[in-house]
């Protein structure tokens, strides 16, 4: 299978490597099309958002209004805080070329004269091999005003790198925005949306480092071509982000709609210690959990895992074995979204929060038989009523590993809670209240 965004070809983070295997030859063809026919083009490729959402990237490029006096933006979304998502690094290590390529060609087709790539502050090395990059294409003339002279055309685009300070919520695009305006990374209500109003207001598109990298080959081959690549509703490659109980961890490119256990047993080297699998979760830790023994057929692709109860999301895969606490993994995960959580959506600032106490007492062995029940109820209070999408990410996790592997979690509970008095005089110091069970209605 040919890879199409980390092929097996070394040193190609170098410009004049990159440029001897075709770079930017998509860029000087898309350059004498109409920005329509690009846009028209890559929606008949078919190819989807890889952030998470997977929505059409044409379709979102078409969205961009034609008549308007304002100037547009391109952001670049390389966030990537989404634990158990690490491919967009790879991209930024082993490729940024034709990440910066895709841009340029996304920039054209829209009209956007500034492009901002956004990298996650804690990317450090990233961060300082991307704007590496960026300096090679502009000294090359490959980018800014010098590239009207090597395309031969009018256009031109800026480009520059904007590192964020390590919010998981600015992987959302409204609070990526916000950030880039040196605000605090609060998601903003839509509508309006970006492409009506983002950046200080102006007409904003915004895209994964992935989905960028992809545009070249569509308009290098065609659409028709790119359409062919693996699942006919979510075509080309997907990079896979394999984490957890396995024995080769790593990014692996494979077609889209490839079968989840090929990727665990065959790509990624079966499970440790050759153990059963207890749980999955295929798209980055937001997305609901799979159990073990209902893996057999599930494909990883958009359409084929909502028919399977979870999503695509990044693309992240997490195994866990037979052996593995799913308390401790819950805890973990509601412990990241409660700690990421901007604090703007009462739902999602107090409900995190109570979902990890309550997952704390119970490991603390003090779990009563209705904080299951009262875990779930918390969870769907949160889901669907905030801002973003943070809210169904804390949600998720918990509601669909309780209801999936709820004899998993009953033997940390018992009939009754004891709780010590808060505020004990000297005769109560060593007594305790039992607390019947919460019961819900």
């Amino acid at each position: 299978m040919e890879k199409l965004i980390l092929p097996d070809i070394p040193d190609l983070d170098k410009l004049d490597v990159y440029k001897k295997h075709g770079g930017f030859e998509a860029a000087k063809k898309a350059l004498r099309m109409s920005p329509d026919d690009i846009i028209e083009e890559v929606k008949k490729s078919g190819l989807r958002g890889r952030g998470g959402a997977a929505f059409s990237a044409g379709l979102k490029w078409s969205f961009m209004p034609k008549t308007t006096d304002r100037p547009k933006y391109l952001c670049i979304n390389g966030d990537e805080s989404e634990p158990g998502s690490f491919k967009d690094r790879q991209i930024f290590e082993f490729n940024p070329f034709q990440m910066i390529e895709g841009a340029l060609i996304a920039s054209y087709a829209i009209g956007a004269r500034t492009c901002y790539i956004y990298i996650r502050g804690e990317y450090y090395k990233w961060i300082k091999l991307v704007q590496k990059a960026l300096d090679a294409a502009y000294e090359d003339g490959l980018l800014g005003e010098k590239m009207k002279k090597t395309f031969g055309t009018d256009f031109a685009v800026e480009m520059y790198l904007h590192v964020g300070a390590g919010a998981y919520i600015c992987g959302e695009e409204s609070s990526l925005m916000s950030s880039i305006e040196g605000k605090r990374g609060y998601p903003r209500v839509k509508p309006p949306f970006p492409a009506q109003a983002g950046l200080w207001g102006d007409p904003t598109t915004i895209n994964n480092v992935e989905t960028v990298a992809n545009v070249p080959h569509i308009i290098n081959r065609g659409a028709e071509w790119y359409s062919k690549i693996g699942a006919e509703k979510h075509p080309g490659t997907i990079l896979f982000g394999v984490s957890g109980h396995v024995k080769k961890p790593g990014v692996y490119e494979l077609p889209s709609g490839t079968l989840l256990t090929e990727i665990i047993h065959e790509h990624a080297g079966g499970v440790l210690g050759d153990k059963k699998i207890k749980a999955v979760i295929p798209g980055g830790s937001s997305m609901p959990p799979l159990r073990g023994d209902q893996l057999e057929g599930v494909r990883m692709d958009a359409d084929s895992l909502k028919e399977a109860g979870s999503g695509i999301g990044t693309g992240g895969i997490m195994v866990m074995d037979e052996d593995t606490d799913l308390l401790k993994v819950l805890w973990r995960i509601t412990h990241f979204y409660h700690h990421e959580s901007c604090g703007q959506c009462t739902p999602c600032r107090e409900g995190c929060g109570w979902m990890e106490k309550i997952f704390l007492r119970m490991l603390d062995g003090r779990g009563v038989k209705g904080d299951l029940d009262l875990l779930v109820s918390v969870a769907n209070n949160i889901e669907g009523n905030t801002i973003c999408a943070l809210g169904e990410a804390a949600a998720w996790p918990v509601k669909f590993m309780i209801a999936r592997f709820r004899d998993e979690f009953e033997k940390y509970v018992g009939e009754e809670i004891k709780l010590e008095p808060a505020d004990k005089v000297h005769s109560m110091r060593k007594t305790e209240t039992p607390i019947a069970p919460f019961a819900l209605k």
